[in-house]
């Protein structure tokens, strides 16, 4: 896929965050970078193939959407756990960090995920000043990783229901298509989740509906603004990268993209 070069990123905004004053986000899309072919044009995962310094210039490039250093943009080393870690500052490898969260209430410090289907969700109470970022992948999403942030911006002195949540661009129910095995473990851990599994004529595996999930899991913290989520990964080539659609096409990799956050 062919995407021009030395534009300027483009990035999808949520209102419930865009019309707090003292805070930026970003949905970062895969418009305005400098990587080429599968990855074409701003992936920004450090754990892809493609060449280090393209990633660089691309983090640079959405870092300076967000009125930061590129330093100062972080993301962790995901791994689709119910971790969340807070940081009071910029860490010399946060990639070494194993966590699917980051919180912050650091001024000038962005908190971001990398994701390619998952949910990416952020979050801001700016009466206390607590931000955070999640990856929210089915496992993570599963296991307690929306829980398990809210706990971590409490700690800090965010209040549920002061926060404000946005879900960005993640796969559809449409597009995601599991096995019932996949469905069994899930409610086997999440009963009320029964909802979320969508069947149809002539399409007999179920479809699992991702962010309604993540949505409803937000609501049952005491988060009462919820925004989601923008369009689909797997469906919206043109914007957005999906490994899911990288797979069905044999590809030998995928880019990702990545969604920020950041207090001023």
């Amino acid at each position: 896929m062919d995407m021009p070069h030395g534009t300027r990123p483009f990035a999808l905004q949520a209102r419930v965050l865009a019309e707090l004053p003292g805070v930026s986000h970003g949905f970062f899309t895969r418009i305005g970078g400098v990587s080429g072919g599968v990855y074409a044009s701003l992936n920004c995962g450090w754990g892809s193939q493609d060449d280090r310094a393209n990633v660089i210039e691309n983090r640079a490039r959405a870092a300076a959407m967000l009125g930061v250093d590129r330093h100062r943009l972080i993301t962790l080393r995901q791994v689709h756990s119910a971790l969340a870690v807070t940081l009071d500052e910029a860490v010399p490898q946060p990639s070494a960090i194993e966590a699917d969260a980051v919180v912050t209430r650091a001024r000038g410090l962005a908190v971001g995920v990398l994701t390619a289907d998952c949910a990416p969700v952020l979050l801001a109470d700016p009466e206390a000043g607590v931000i955070a970022a999640v990856h929210a992948g089915w496992r993570g999403a599963k296991d307690g990783i929306i829980g398990a942030t809210v706990a971590a911006m409490r700690g800090i002195g965010a209040d549920p229901a002061r926060i404000r949540a946005a879900i960005g661009p993640a796969i559809s129910v449409d597009a995601y298509e599991v096995g019932e095995d996949f469905r069994a473990a899930f409610l086997a851990a999440h009963q009320s989740a029964e909802p979320h599994f969508r069947t149809a004529p002539g399409r007999p595996r179920p479809h699992f509906d991702l962010v309604g999930f993540v949505a409803n899991q937000l609501a049952a913290q005491g988060i009462a603004k919820v925004e989601g989520s923008g369009p689909c990964t797997f469906a919206g080539e043109s914007i957005l990268f999906s490994y899911r659609r990288s797979r069905l096409r044999n590809e030998a990799d995928y880019g990702r993209q990545i969604s920020a956050i950041v207090l001023r």
